[in-house]
């Protein structure tokens, strides 16, 4: 029997900011999975200062946001070997994958494994906001052939009346409507609008690849 709490402290040991456990039923892109692993790392204060200061992209911000995902890849590959070796079927999400079929949509919605683990919220900027670190942290995900609880309570935290980053994004892509569970990506964020600003504001930066501007200026 796999003692996931052991596995939850090797992982925080090897560089995870956090661990948390959820049910994936209902998720259409976890197939014949019913668990996953959200693994967690926060980003650097650091490099949210210029972008912050600029409203605009760093080169900075762009390598960390990279080597961040290296690193949450190596963390879910680990996690994923051991668990196999204990002989559970897993399937690794990487930190930062897109679908085959929709270019603006992720191999897996890592925001709603994490938000099923009752470590955090999906904020009006459409990204997973983490109860002590914010919106400043990049996810991957290790789906596995078992059931998983939380194990820890959820809270009773939101967005509130704050509307930020809806103010903030150049791009315009953020509704400002609230995140309910079920409810349609276009009801909180426009995708498209995101992606295309990126690609024509920032096309020196990684191919406009990032922003950050709704992480740096939340609050």
């Amino acid at each position: 029997m796999t003692d996931y709490k052991k596995l939850k402290e090797i992982l925080i040991e090897k560089g995870a900011s956090f661990v948390g456990f959820s049910s994936v039923k209902g998720i259409p892109e976890a197939g014949d999975y019913s668990g996953a692993i959200t693994i967690g790392i926060k980003l650097l204060d650091s490099y949210f200062e210029e972008v912050k200061k600029d409203s605009a992209p760093t080169y900075e911000y762009f390598h960390h946001y990279r080597t961040v995902n290296f690193a949450l890849d190596q963390l879910a590959l680990f996690a994923s070997l051991r668990l196999e070796k204990e002989g559970h079927k897993v399937k690794m999400i990487p930190a930062s994958q897109s679908s085959v079929t929709d270019p603006y949509k992720g191999a897996f919605p890592h925001k709603t494994a994490a938000y099923r683990s009752n470590n955090g919220f999906i904020g009006k900027n459409a990204l997973f906001i983490h109860y002590d670190y914010g919106s400043k942290v990049r996810l991957a995900t290790v789906l596995v052939d078992e059931e998983l609880t939380p194990g820890v309570e959820k809270r009773n935290i939101s967005c509130g009346k704050c509307r930020i980053c809806v103010d903030a994004c150049p791009a315009q892509a953020i509704t400002g409507n609230d995140f309910y569970e079920g409810c349609e990506r276009s009801h909180i964020f426009d995708a498209k609008k995101c992606s295309d600003h990126m690609k024509n504001a920032y096309k020196h930066i990684g191919r406009g690849s990032v922003c950050g501007i709704c992480i740096a200026k939340c609050p």
